[in-house]
């Protein structure tokens, strides 16, 4: 664990594989669960330094904490319907480099999206629903338009145009590695898309 301790700190690439390590561990049901207890909870009280940015859906079946097996301070995790891009939620994203010097931003899509789906029958249908979900819907079109309409390639389509867009950022540009990932909520595992 403490050899994992020190590693932890290291660049964008190995942050990824820690994480990648750290999933391997959830799926076979072998979590560490690290730096999840009081003295973790005290030694992050007086500030943060992520390693990583998450930006993932707000499915309550992909917690990115639980999925990658990481302690308390060790993600800034931002939620949105399919990790969904507004002012707000870039912001968010941006705060992670720029403010805690976390190198690493992954954009985290899965499996059978619930927001995914419903903004491709909403799509196929020429549907408005109620709310605010149209901006949901309106986000995820251009996903739609070049999968066909099919939930699955929806899904890495938009995980692909999500990470495109923070990479063009020119805040994000040279203060953090974006990359792609999906969860596969049968096996539990994440793999890379981009």
């Amino acid at each position: 664990m403490r050899d994992e301790a020190v590693a932890w700190r290291g660049s964008a690439r190995q942050t990824w594989f820690l994480l990648e390590q750290g999933n391997r561990r959830w799926a076979a049901g072998e979590s560490f669960r690290p730096r999840q207890d009081p003295r973790r909870r005290r030694q992050v009280a007086a500030g943060q330094r992520p390693r990583a940015v998450v930006l993932s859906c707000i499915d309550s079946r992909v917690p990115p904490e639980v999925v990658f097996d990481v302690g308390l301070g060790d993600l800034l995790v931002v939620r949105t319907a399919a990790h969904t891009l507004d002012p707000l939620v870039t912001a968010a994203v941006q705060f992670g480099p720029l403010d805690l010097r976390a190198g690493l931003v992954v954009v985290l899509g899965h499996q059978r999206c619930g927001a995914v789906t419903a903004a491709a029958r909403a799509l196929r249908g020429q549907v408005t629903l109620p709310g605010e979900l149209p901006a949901v819907v309106a986000a995820l079109e251009p996903a739609y338009a070049t999968s066909g309409g099919r939930v699955a390639p929806m899904v890495r389509a938009h995980i692909r145009r999500t990470v495109a867009h923070l990479r063009a950022d020119p805040l994000l540009r040279g203060s953090a590695t974006v990359i792609g990932a999906c969860y596969s909520l049968d096996t539990g595992r994440v793999s890379r898309v981009i």
